[in-house]
């Protein structure tokens, strides 16, 4: 008897339920929303949702493991993920009952509402996708903004770019900043890029004999690229000021000190210092120089020994310490980045293989 009676319970509660997922709750256009639809259409939207987390996270794999592709697999990846969740928000809201095209005069609305209340959303969003299919910034570029903003593209979000900056923090950039304002790519195609290094020497120190030691200087820290004929560090004379001449230091660093522009600079600051203080030049302050043309019918040299005012440059020199070069922390800096690049290569960027050094 029991089981006559277990076929009839299951049937009738079959029943049941189907009755209360046709329920009629709300009437939208020609069309009634049930608690029936109303659960499919939850149910198609968060397996939408998981789907497009699951496709993101296949796409990242397969981008760490082939970083040559990886602006062409970001693209797909975009595609996938949006993809994903666009068709699982129609079917869910077909799943509903409800037509759609019945809904024209609150599409006419929704319009109208992002026109006005999330007009700034679909422009970033926008933006986003421009950014995305233009590929004049792609994952693993080095980016300067105009208000002083630098870093590695980590993200093209549907709001903002994500930028991470050499203190491993992240700056978010709205999409449209990149498109309406001037931005420096500084490893956009060629990740070969010239930096300069200004510093000043007192009027009257041998021009060449500078040039000497600071190119050596350059040339010892380990992130400057080997001469080539196109690509050649140098030293350039390029004003007089009040006090001293300026030179600037002209140089091609590697991929890794081009990605973290402050450390290089500090690196080969700090590198031209030791070259020229070592050199006995003299790195002046600026000053007021009062100059007396005549002292008891002497000049120069002669009027400073009658005065007693003679400087022993050599042996001022013998007591710099012997000429030892100084710890240079901005280049164990890039040392560690560049260290950093190596165990965790950013996707898409290849170091130059078309320039030989010299021979």
């Amino acid at each position: 008897m029991a089981l006559d009676f277990i076929p009839r319970e299951i049937h009738e509660l079959a029943r049941d339920l189907s009755n209360i997922a046709d329920f009629k709750l709300l009437m939208v256009g020609k069309s009634y929303l049930t608690p029936g639809g109303i659960v499919a259409c939850v149910l198609l939207i968060l397996i939408a949702l998981l789907v497009s987390r699951i496709a993101g996270r296949l796409f990242r794999r397969i981008r760490d493991r082939a970083p040559q592709s990886a602006p062409s697999i970001y693209i797909a990846e975009k595609l996938t993920t949006y993809g994903a969740v666009v068709i699982g928000f129609y079917m869910g809201v077909s799943a509903l009952g409800v037509d759609l095209s019945g809904l024209s005069l609150f599409a006419g609305a929704l319009g109208v509402g992002l026109g006005f209340g999330l007009q700034g959303v679909v422009k970033e969003f926008i933006s986003g996708l421009v950014l995305i299919f233009d590929r004049l910034i792609r994952i693993g570029d080095y980016l300067e903004l105009q208000t002083g903003e630098r870093g590695v593209v980590a993200e093209i979000g549907p709001r903002a770019v994500r930028l991470r900056n050499n203190d491993d923090l992240d700056v978010l950039v709205p999409n449209s900043r990149l498109i309406e304002q001037p931005v420096t790519n500084w490893t956009h195609q060629n990740s070969l890029r010239r930096m300069h290094i200004p510093f000043r020497v007192a009027y009257g120190s041998d021009k060449a004999a500078v040039r000497d030691a600071v190119l050596k200087a350059a040339h010892d820290v380990p992130f400057t690229m080997d001469d080539t004929p196109r690509r050649k560090t140098q030293v350039w004379l390029v004003g007089f000021g009040e006090s001293a001449m300026s030179f600037e230091l002209v140089v091609w660093p590697t991929l890794e000190a081009v990605k973290r522009p402050n450390a290089a600079h500090a690196a080969y600051t700090w590198a031209i210092e030791d070259a020229l203080r070592h050199g006995g030049f003299e790195i002046p302050f600026p000053q007021q120089e009062l100059r007396l043309r005549g002292l008891f019918g002497e000049e120069g040299d002669a009027a400073r020994d009658s005065l007693r005012l003679k400087v022993h440059r050599k042996a001022a020199r013998a007591d710099d310490g012997g000429g030892a070069v100084t710890p240079n922390d901005a280049a164990e800096d890039l040392a560690r980045g560049a260290e950093e690049d190596a165990e965790n290569p950013v996707p898409g960027m290849m170091a130059p293989q078309d320039e030989k050094p010299a021979s």
